[in-house]
């Protein structure tokens, strides 16, 4: 399954958010370090739930990395945007 999948299926069952919007962008990471040649090195993750609304900042972002599990050790990097 791809990893754009896998963060899809996994923030759904954690969040039920009423937006979810994830963007590779491993393409403008080409040849960068933490590049690992797959296609799926790099995201961009917007999500909006009501489950965070209680959350600060920080814990909303501990909640995600939580949701997400081992893909946080698959991939070189993920941007988040939260509320």
């Amino acid at each position: 399954m791809p990893v754009k999948d896998e963060i899809e299926t996994r923030l759904t069952a954690a969040f039920s958010p009423d937006t979810l919007e994830i963007v590779n962008e491993s393409y403008k990471h080409a040849g960068h370090s933490g590049d690992d040649g797959t296609g799926e090195s790099h995201f961009r993750i917007v999500i909006r739930a009501v489950a965070f609304q209680p959350m600060s900042r920080v814990a909303r972002h501990r909640a995600v990395h939580a949701a997400l599990g081992d893909i946080n050790t698959r991939v070189h990097a993920i941007a988040l945007d939260i509320a």
